[in-house]
């Protein structure tokens, strides 16, 4: 729990008098006297119970304990005037963009519902959406030109530096057009779905694995007329006017299935369900605008899991 004793003078004045070693310099650059310095130090030892500075001939040093102390009051410190900058700079409406990869199943089921509340706060920052495979949208992320990207939780080797934060989970669908053979057909759907062209996730997407398992574990060894596809648009126009079968993740179709454009073959899909959530660089510090859309990401996705036909 934090001391209430402790103000934001006592920890400026304790960070400049360890970086200036002296008492004299610190209250130059704070523009105070070296009593209020020194007294301001005393107060902060007493709070603490241990001495953070040591007389050393005619200066000072710091302490074993004052070392230890400055870590965590310079990153306080730090921390606090990037809050106090990102509130000045969308408020001036300079705020940095804010850049976001986003995966199918979150561009069309997330976004927009979270897009349109973040504007109504009216930080006057513009967003970049980008979308594509998982492993390229992470690796954007570690070079620092993603800010933050939402999908599936990637396999831990990939999330050397990376957090993630889990906001719901989802499964994966067979989705057909409305009057497909499939849905009157008597047959198992697993023994007759190598006549039809499947659409795949590729290789390098997220939830490639959770279907290969899923099909070894039906009798499906190999399906000849694939067709690996990371592009929703394809997916869905090429479902609708052919036989194919699409296999993607519930969200991208979600809305199809509710207008009655598409329907998901009758399959208990529950074994490919996997977690969906935020994922950013451990050591990422997030802008007012930033975690203002993260907060609505998060409130758009509740809404999404309350309603949700395909858990």
């Amino acid at each position: 729990m934090i001391d209430s004793r402790v103000k934001f003078r006592h920890l400026q004045t304790f960070v400049e008098v360890a970086r200036q070693k002296s008492v004299m310099k610190a209250a130059g650059l704070l523009h105070v006297s070296q009593p209020a310095v020194t007294k301001t130090i005393r107060e902060l030892e007493e709070v603490l119970g241990v001495s953070v500075f040591e007389r050393d001939g005619r200066g000072i040093r710091i302490t074993r304990y004052g070392e230890v102390f400055l870590r965590h009051a310079g990153a306080a410190l730090t921390a606090l005037r990037q809050g106090l900058d990102s509130v000045s700079s969308a408020l001036q409406g300079d705020a940095p963009p804010i850049r976001i990869g986003a995966l199918p199943t979150v561009s069309t089921r997330i976004m927009p519902q979270a897009i349109a509340a973040f504007l109504k706060e009216g930080t006057g920052s513009r967003i970049k959406i980008v979308t594509g495979e998982n492993a390229v949208l992470l690796e954007q992320l570690r070079i620092g030109d993603l800010d933050l990207v939402i999908g599936r939780l990637a396999a831990p080797e990939q999330m050397t530096g990376f957090s993630f934060e889990h906001l719901y989970s989802e499964r994966v669908v067979f989705a057909v057009r409305i009057d497909h053979p499939l849905l009157e057909s008597r047959q198992s759907v697993f023994s007759t779905l190598g006549d039809y062209p499947i659409l795949m996730p590729t290789r390098a997407s997220i939830i490639r694995p959770f279907v290969d398992r899923f099909l070894i574990a039906n009798g499906v060894a190999s399906l000849p007329n694939q067709i690996e596809t990371v592009s929703d648009a394809f997916g869905r126009a090429f479902v609708r006017s052919s036989n194919a079968v699409w296999i993607i993740s519930a969200g991208v179709v979600e809305s199809d299935i509710r207008d009655g454009v598409i329907r998901a073959l009758p399959i208990d899909t529950s074994e490919t369900k996997g977690p969906v959530g935020l994922t950013m660089r451990t050591d990422a510090v997030p802008s007012l605008p930033l975690s203002l859309l993260i907060q609505t990401v998060r409130e758009a996705a509740e809404n999404v899991s309350r309603g949700d036909a395909f858990k």
